[in-house]
């Protein structure tokens, strides 16, 4: 088995490219939705985010009210990097757990969707392919602008706040450009999955290492390792 990172920037369309994954059957992590399980009431991270932040980033229900939680981190890079600190090893956790249940149910290998997979770097060393979603920047900003309903300035600080995707494209050892028609884009995914479908690295995974079990028990040991450490 190996590992694919999948990323983009907001409002680049990784959610179509993910979704035409989805249905070609490939296996896909979302980090997003295991960010949103994680800090589920009475959960670790949860009680922790609600010492340091307070009662007031809360919603009647006693979740976390992920708006008003993501305006604070925003305007404060010392806070996101505290948030950052509590929900990243619980987030990179489950995404072990889910990555060994698909290799118990034999795929070749796993996509991770993971939104800061070109700013942090620190996953980039576990993925055989990285592969970036992009579109052109000026695009990106019009999407992001009819999408969320956000003046000009305020979506070009959202943007600010990411790396640039042209950095990310020089990253990248696939780019979907998804600039174009859906059509177009659908394209660049069905060829993707061609090649990751033809590639024989899952092979090469297991021989490295001697055996399945021992070549997959190493890679999650490793990741266990920097997850935790």
């Amino acid at each position: 088995m190996f590992l694919v990172g999948l990323s983009g920037g907001i409002a680049s369309g990784k959610s179509t490219v993910v979704a035409v994954l989805r249905e070609l059957g490939c296996a896909v992590i979302d980090a997003d939705v295991i960010a949103r399980e994680v800090v589920q009431p009475h959960l670790k991270a949860y009680q922790q985010i609600v010492r340091y932040f307070g009662t007031e980033i809360l919603l009647e229900n006693g979740e976390i009210n992920r708006e008003a939680l993501g305006n604070i981190i925003f305007f404060h890079p010392e806070k996101r990097q505290l948030l950052n600190s509590i929900t990243h090893p619980e987030i990179q956790k489950e995404m072990v757990k889910q990555i060994l249940k698909y290799f118990v149910l034999g795929y070749r290998y796993v996509i991770l969707d993971i939104p800061l997979l070109f700013e942090t770097k620190r996953l980039i060393k576990f993925m055989k392919y990285t592969v970036l979603v992009y579109c052109d920047p000026q695009m990106q900003l019009s999407r992001l602008m009819k999408r969320n309903g956000l003046p000009q300035v305020e979506a070009e600080a959202r943007i600010a706040s990411q790396l640039p995707l042209d950095e990310k494209y020089k990253l990248a050892s696939h780019v979907i450009d998804n600039s174009g028609d859906w059509e177009n884009t659908r394209w660049q995914v069905l060829r993707l999955h061609s090649h990751l479908e033809d590639s024989l690295d899952f092979l090469w995974v297991r021989l490295a290492v001697g055996t399945v079990v021992a070549g997959f028990g190493g890679l999650v040991y490793l990741l266990l390792q920097h997850f935790i450490s």
